[in-house]
């Protein structure tokens, strides 16, 4: 039996104009999950909170919804328009940003943060199986290198933009706003980055939805269950994946938020120069570092290296090393900008590999309920658990506002260790499930 595709692959330019919307709703995303990090003084302050309960806002009240519910919205997104589950998702986690700045109180607060990882939750699974479905294996990668460009963009964005923003509403303490009354100045910063995203709602109601693609002898989308069981067949290679990739984002998520908070409370930047000086690493260097990958691992796997997902990983993660080490240690200002550049591309540079690595690995009709599982642990570990224990180690260790740069190099330099160590394990495992899967479908 042959196992070319029933349907032809959509034309080149709308595959592409697909992606570039997805990728551009994939930057506001990061904007408005990020946004908070900037008014973490504002928001203690006002709420009278310290650095963990800040984290467990950040992390773990958005990241438990966004995960636990990707699965069940993934099952949705195998079967019916993933189009338009993305749209609504994106109505919600706009409106419920912007629901930030009505709230009065941390419950408040937390229920919209709740609310934005509901929403955000559709997004990554649901483009990740339409994805698959509009590109072959040789260009896969670089298509979601593309979309997940969406990271650092979003996040550098969030940062220079979002601290542009604070830095213009904190000319007063408070505003009247129609229909709302006075709200303080962090508020209307949530306000302003929030309803926009309505608009991008409308626009990606305007994309096609490409056929689906079924694997060899494939009768129906499969469950849940099914999903798990057929992961659990090639576990190895999954647990590499997952893991090596979630360790490596905790990287991330360590200097999204409390990178930030150093340069404020250490070297007394303003919330403008923090954000600009985080966010234009991220946002520029980690744009090139993602399309680096991309290319680096399609070149790869053009080569016939079928673990080159894990690979583009394992460099990510070596050389982040010394950076995460030093960075937030150095008492020159300069030094530590210089020693940041490296993260901001290393970060990245690996999160468009790991996305065709979902694919890769996933039958067809599986990939948005594999890729909801991988966005699960992905952001369980690297949004939920890396902003916490750092500040978990600054609140009960240290002790001391000033010791964050500490915590960011003890957390970052581990979780680049354990992805290094975890790359190297799951290579080969990984390397013969991707040739399984290939030979399955025929290619």
């Amino acid at each position: 039996m042959s196992g070319a595709p029933a349907a032809p692959w959509p034309a080149t330019r709308v595959a592409w104009y697909t992606v570039i919307v997805l990728m551009l709703a994939y930057i506001l995303s990061f904007i408005d999950r990020v946004i908070i990090s900037l008014l973490v003084g504002p928001i203690r302050a006002d709420l009278g909170i310290s650095d963990t309960r800040v984290s467990l806002l950040y992390g773990f009240a958005f990241a438990v919804f966004y995960t636990v519910l990707g699965i069940p919205i993934a099952w949705a997104a195998d079967r019916f328009n993933r189009r338009n589950i993305i749209a609504i998702g994106i109505a919600l986690w706009s409106l419920m940003t912007a629901s930030c700045g009505i709230a009065k109180n941390l419950m408040q607060l937390a229920l919209a943060r709740i609310g934005v990882g509901v929403g955000e939750a559709t997004l990554s699974p649901s483009t990740y199986s339409l994805v698959g479905d509009s590109f072959p294996e040789k260009t896969r990668a670089r298509a979601l290198s593309v979309y997940t460009i969406g990271l650092p963009l979003g996040v550098g964005l969030a940062l220079v933009l979002g601290g542009q923003v604070v830095g213009f509403v904190n000319k007063a303490p408070a505003y009247d706003v129609w229909l709302l009354g006075t709200v303080k100045a962090w508020q209307v910063a949530f306000l302003i980055v929030g309803l926009p995203g309505v608009l991008v709602a409308l626009w990606v109601m305007s994309l096609p939805e490409p056929a689906r693609r079924q694997s060899v002898g494939s009768r129906s989308e499969g469950s849940i269950a099914t999903t798990l069981k057929t992961m659990a067949l090639e576990w190895r290679a999954y647990t590499a994946h997952i893991l090596g990739f979630s360790a490596l984002g905790m990287v991330m998520n360590v200097y999204q938020l409390w990178g930030v908070q150093y340069f404020i409370r250490v070297h007394h930047f303003t919330v403008p120069q923090a954000g600009l000086a985080i966010g234009g690493a991220i946002g520029v260097l980690g744009t090139a570092g993602i399309l680096i990958g991309g290319w680096l691992t399609d070149r790869w796997r053009a080569g016939g290296m079928a673990d080159a997902t894990l690979r583009c990983g394992q460099v990510a993660a070596i050389a982040l090393l010394p950076f995460t080490a030093l960075c937030t240690l150095v008492s020159s200002v300069p030094l530590a900008i210089v020693l940041f550049l490296p993260i901001g591309f290393f970060t990245s540079f690996a999160f468009g590999s790991a996305a065709a690595g979902v694919v890769s690995l996933a039958p067809p009709t599986m990939r948005a309920k594999a890729g909801a599982v991988y966005m699960l642990v992905l952001n369980l570990v690297g949004i939920g658990l890396a902003p916490y224990l750092t500040a978990r180690l600054t609140d009960a260790y240290f002790q001391n506002d000033l010791a964050v740069g500490k915590s960011c190099a003890m957390v970052a330099t581990a979780a680049a260790v354990v992805a290094t160590l975890l790359f190297a394990w799951g290579r080969p495992y990984f390397r013969r499930a991707v040739e399984r899967q290939a030979a399955t479908l025929g290619i």
